[in-house]
């Protein structure tokens, strides 16, 4: 059997110069979620950090604006998973103004009465 011109792929005389297309695939991650990751998982483990939740919140909307879907890798961080997490954040950071509240100060009376 004999090959077809032009179909032996060793041939030097088909190579071709590497090109890439105009609109190349991002394989890293989004750096603005990460960071918005983070701020999130802190706010959530820190007691006083509510002024980190709004900023937080804020970022991750933008990364919704911002995403572009055809540029992100497959399997990545998705930009609505983040912002539930900051919506979480947000919750988790004001539950305890909720569920804490002063209750009226006792007095303490003595053990023994000086009488």
């Amino acid at each position: 059997m004999s090959a077809i011109a032009g179909d032996d792929p060793r041939d030097v005389s088909c190579e071709t110069k590497l090109s890439f297309p105009e609109s190349w695939q991002v394989e890293g991650s989004d750096g603005l979620s990460a960071g918005v990751l983070f701020a999130s998982g802190l706010i959530m483990v820190s007691r006083n950090s509510r002024f980190l939740a709004w900023p937080a919140l804020l970022l991750s909307i933008n990364s919704i604006i911002n995403q572009h879907p055809l540029r992100t890798k497959e399997g990545g961080n998705s930009p609505i998973s983040t912002t539930i997490l900051a919506v979480c954040a947000l919750v988790a950071s004001y539950v305890p103004l909720l569920m804490i509240t002063p209750g009226p100060k006792q007095t303490q009376t003595p053990l023994f009465p000086s009488s």
